[in-house]
This record gives C-alpha cells, structure tokens and sequence, in this order.
C-alpha cells in the first residue's frame, strides 16, 4: 500500500513512517521542515519539502491514505501566537481535506492530542470525557477533529484520531530533538548531559503520592504501531477517536529519579511555582484503542523509555 505521511519528518511522524517502511508500505512524507529536520525522514521514503495546502498537487488515487501529523504543537506559544495555529493546525488540516476528497483517497489517520480534554473531571480520562481546551493549541486540534466527523458523516471519509497522552522514548535514529524542548523527560536528560545545570519542579504540594504531577507516559513505538493498526481498523463514514497511554501514571520526581539510575548522573532539582492550569493527574483509558485496534503497548516500563530516549540523545545524528 502506499501512504502519503504529513509532517513525517517530525518525532512521531518520522517514526510511524519508519513503521510503514518496515511492514512493506510505499512512504511520501510531505513535511515543509518549519519544524521537522530533513534527516528525520527515513531512509527508502520519498520526500516532498511542501506544505498540507498544496498537498493536491501531489496525492492522487495511487495513495491508499493520509497519516495527518503537519501540526505545530507547542502550548506556550498557541497562547500568544493562536493565529498561529488557526491557520496551519485549521485551515491547513481543511485543504488537505478537500485534496484527500478531490484525489479519492478515503483513508486518514489523525495525530490529535489529550489537550483537547482540558483540565478533566475524572482520571484515567476517557474518549467520553469534556472536551473543554484550555489553550488554542488544543482548541485547534478539537475543531480538526470536528471537521474530520463532518467529512466522515458527509463525504465517507474512514477516519481515526488518535489523542496522545505523553509521547516519549526513541526508535533508532529517531527521536526527539524540539526547539525550543518543552517536554520533561529530554528536558532531564539534557541535564544528564550537563547541557542545562538543573531540572525546574514546578510544584511539590500537588495532592499526588510525592507531591509532583502525575503523567501517563507511552513510548512512541507503540505509538506508531497504533497507527498502523489504525489504517486497518478505519472503516468508510466512521470517526473513530481513541486515546492513547498506557494506563499507569508517573510523577516528575519518579521520572528524575529513573533518569538518574539510567544514565548514572545526579539530577539536581529545583522546585518552582506550580504553572497555571496543570492539573495534579493526567492518565489516559486507553479501553477503546485495545477493542478497536487490537492494541496493546509493550513498552511501558518507564525504565525502557528513558533507556530508548537516553541513548538517541548521545547520537542524534547517527544514519537513518
């Protein structure tokens, strides 16, 4: 099968189309590399540098579907820049839509994200939970997904969002490697290192075992074998939305001190101000992801992850 991969020079993209590569499948990464680095894109996949609005010049009916991933991402900066993420995360995301319709190709797997719940309710958090964003970046994701159920309803479409909890981990040459890094366990390592002089704890009094926040960590291999699996669960008309995690939780003292005990180097840390709007626990039921997709991570030790992420950040540049 041949599949078109948006953003797959990206940390989770440029895994999932390695996967693609791996099981057989014919890969087209179309990513304008405005975050993406072009040597995330794995070896054996064609690559197009463009953007997801012009992805009509490219798909045609030899694709069998799209795996959506062109998205910015950061929160921080959805917060003062939402135009931002209006325009590429929306608007970019409703063009390749009309491309997808326009080429016949009828298959999508979506990247969307946790964000789109908020601060929640009840944890572990399930697809029935509130939708209630708390920043654009999220905002932006929901309303994709609200357009993919309108294409779905309307137009056929088979589709499946897939909403991430905390992504993490490495899979050979491909990890993480953002800039600016907003995420906990590279932000560790980096201090392993010695590139940054400390971890910042933003809070220690959350009502939590170790008074620090709780998150649901999923190794980004399974991650992409979710996506595979998803291709073949998508079915014509139907939306599925399934969230992603293992289930169990780890607080950020938890991750320091396995950050610690993989690489061998102290950790020193400083404990900040709690940040506005994190809550005490985020952790995923991931219930409908096993019975739809017949999917189960394997990955979950939190040892293993750290691992994976520890020996990609000693050779980041090593050959796809």
């Amino acid at each position: 099968m041949k599949y078109l991969v948006t953003g797959g020079a990206g940390y989770v993209g440029s895994v999932v189309a390695r996967h693609l590569l791996e099981a057989g499948h014919e890969v087209t990464v179309l990513d304008n590399l405005s975050t993406g680095f072009r040597e995330g894109v794995p070896a054996g996949a064609g690559f197009i540098e463009g953007d997801i609005r012009d992805a009509a010049k490219w798909l045609d009916a030899s694709y069998r579907g799209v795996l959506h991933f062109a998205a910015f991402s950061q929160v921080g900066e959805s917060v003062v820049k939402p135009e931002k993420y209006w325009d590429n995360n929306v608007a970019g995301t409703l063009a390749l839509l009309g491309a997808m319709r326009e080429a016949g190709v009828r298959t999508l797997v979506f990247s969307s994200t946790a964000a789109t719940y908020g601060e929640p309710e009840q944890v572990p958090i399930t697809e029935s939970a509130p939708t209630r964003p708390t920043n654009p970046y999220g905002a932006s994701k929901l309303a994709v997904d609200h357009m993919i159920t309108s294409e779905a309803n309307a137009h056929g479409l088979a589709a499946v969002s897939l909403r991430y909890f905390n992504v993490a981990g490495a899979y050979g040459a491909y990890g993480e490697r953002h800039d600016p890094e907003s995420h906990l366990i590279p932000l560790v390592l980096q201090v392993a290192q010695g590139r940054r002089d400390a971890i910042s704890v933003y809070g220690d009094d959350y009502p939590t075992p170790d008074g620090t926040c709780v998150r649901d960590y999923i190794h980004v291999a399974d991650l992409a074998d979710a996506h595979l699996l998803a291709l073949t669960a998508a079915r014509p008309g139907e939306h599925l939305i399934c969230n992603l995690g293992n289930g169990n939780g780890f607080s950020v003292r938890e991750v320091i001190e396995t950050v610690r005990e993989v690489t061998g180097h102290p950790i020193p840390e400083v404990v900040a101000p709690r940040r506005g709007g994190d809550p005490a626990v985020l952790v995923a039921a991931a219930d409908t992801a096993r019975e739809r997709l017949g999917w189960n991570p394997t990955r979950a030790r939190l040892a293993d992850i750290v691992s994976d992420a520890w020996e990609f950040a000693q050779n980041p540049s090593k050959e796809n």
